[in-house]
């Protein structure tokens, strides 16, 4: 029987590391089509999340704002062409299934580093402050508004950089996802926003090679993104 570390190690291995057989890459005439929605939708995007980000807290406009991106990213995911949901390996490695529960795990351990972090980022006035703004969106406005904002932003944005923008890519896709999707939150001014989102695109963009698809991604970054909204208010009054 395997000890703790090496079943992390195995785990990450399965979820991160070793891609399963049998992916859909586009075909050569499909590709170009899809870069030229990708790169429009791109542009598109970035502006929409830099102005949404600028909102100030409990002003009505956050939440018009906030579908308005999620809309733009979904759409044009969808409107590049056929995404995929992938397949991930399971424990006992004889066959293949939908990246589920390992993907819940994954969604948790990251979020259980974040947490920690946090707790010396509350000791850190400057990193503190750009949180603290941040997070009164929730305090400010409506919890389950914001919370299903939260959700639907979470999908949208990996149907387009782990789905759309992925398969547009014919080579570095994890590094190029990983890099664009840290610079749309540059905008924001909030400089461990840009640190996390490169944290969570990198995991994804992980996820995404390994499984072949979005379904995986899509469930670690909604259970990352609700549980830090859930979880990050308490884990920094905790330091006050």
């Amino acid at each position: 029987m395997r000890g703790p570390i090496a079943e992390l190690r195995a785990f990450l291995d399965a979820a991160l590391l070793e891609p399963v057989k049998g992916q859909h890459p586009d075909p050569p005439q499909a590709r170009t089509r899809r870069r030229v929605v990708v790169a429009v939708t791109f542009v598109i995007g970035s502006v929409v999340l830099g102005w949404a980000l600028r909102i100030k807290p409990g002003d009505p406009l956050f939440y018009a704002g906030s579908l308005a991106l999620a809309a733009v990213w979904a759409l044009g995911a969808l409107a590049s062409g056929p995404l995929h949901f992938g397949r991930g390996h399971t424990r006992s490695g004889q066959r293949e299934s939908r990246p589920v529960v390992q993907s819940l795990a994954l969604g948790a351990l990251v979020l259980v580093v974040f947490l920690v972090g946090s707790l010396v980022v509350a000791r850190i006035p400057f990193l503190r402050e750009p949180v603290d703004a941040l997070l009164d969106h929730a305090r400010f406005g409506s919890l389950p508004a914001v919370l299903a904002i939260t959700v639907l932003n979470g999908i949208a944005e990996e149907l387009y950089f782990r789905g759309a923008l992925y398969a547009a890519l014919p080579s570095h896709a994890v590094a190029v996802t990983t890099v664009l999707y840290a610079l749309t939150t540059v905008g924001s001014g909030i400089p461990l926003l840009v640190l996390a989102a490169a944290v969570v695109g990198l995991v994804t963009a992980l996820q995404r090679r390994v499984t072949g698809g979005i379904l995986g991604p899509i469930i670690t970054h909604v259970t990352w993104s609700t549980g830090m909204l859930l979880l990050l208010p308490p884990a920094l009054e905790l330091t006050r």
